[in-house]
C-alpha cells in the first residue's frame, strides 16, 4: 500500500502523487519514509528528495521548509523546490556567477544581504550538482568545484 505525497513551494504544487518510499533532506541527514510511518513534523535542509514507485525515481531539489509526515500521507513544504528533470542548467548557472561575482566583491554591509546571497549561491548549487548527478549531464563547466559543503561525491 503506497504512502500519498504531496511536495510543495511556495509558488506552486511541484508533485502530487503515491509512492512506495520518500526519502527528504533533513537537516541532520536523510530521512526515509515508508507507509505508515509514525507521525512526525521536522525541518527540512538543502538537498535531495527521492520519490519512488514500483522501482521508478522521481528526484527534486528541496531549499528548507519542512515535512509533515502522518501514516498515509507525507506533505513537504519547501522554501523552493524544483524537479530536476525541470532545472533550466543556463539559469541556475547565472544565478550561482551572480551570486559569487557579488560575493567577491566583499561582504555585504549587512547581514541579511549576505544571508539572502549564501542561500542563492547554495541553491544554484545544489541545482547544478543534482542535473549533473540525477540527469547525467555532462558539465559545461566545473561547477562542482570548492564550493560544495557535501564533501567527496560518489
Amino acid at each position: 500500500m503506497p504512502i500519498r505525497v504531496e511536495i510543495v513551494s511556495e509558488d506552486r504544487a511541484v508533485f502530487e502523487g503515491e509512492a512506495d518510499i520518500v526519502i527528504v533532506p533533513g537537516v541532520n541527514g536523510e530521512m526515509g519514509i515508508l507507509p505508515n510511518h509514525a507521525p512526525l513534523i521536522s525541518t527540512l535542509g538543502f538537498g535531495i528528495c527521492r520519490v519512488r514507485t514500483a522501482g521508478v525515481e522521481e528526484v527534486f531539489t528541496i531549499s528548507g521548509g519542512v515535512v509533515e509526515v502522518q501514516p498515509n500521507i507525507v506533505t513537504v513544504l519547501a522554501s523552493a523546490a524544483e524537479n530536476v528533470e525541470e532545472i533550466d542548467i543556463a539559469r541556475a548557472e547565472a544565478a550561482r556567477q551572480r551570486a559569487e561575482e557579488i560575493l567577491k566583491e566583499g561582504p555585504p554591509p549587512d547581514t541579511d544581504t549576505y544571508l539572502v546571497l549564501e542561500a542563492a549561491l547554495r541553491r544554484s548549487q545544489l541545482r547544478l550538482d543534482a542535473v549533473r548527478r540525477y540527469r547525467k549531464v555532462p558539465p559545461t563547466r566545473n561547477y562542482g568545484s570548492g564550493h560544495s559543503s557535501s564533501g567527496s561525491e560518489s
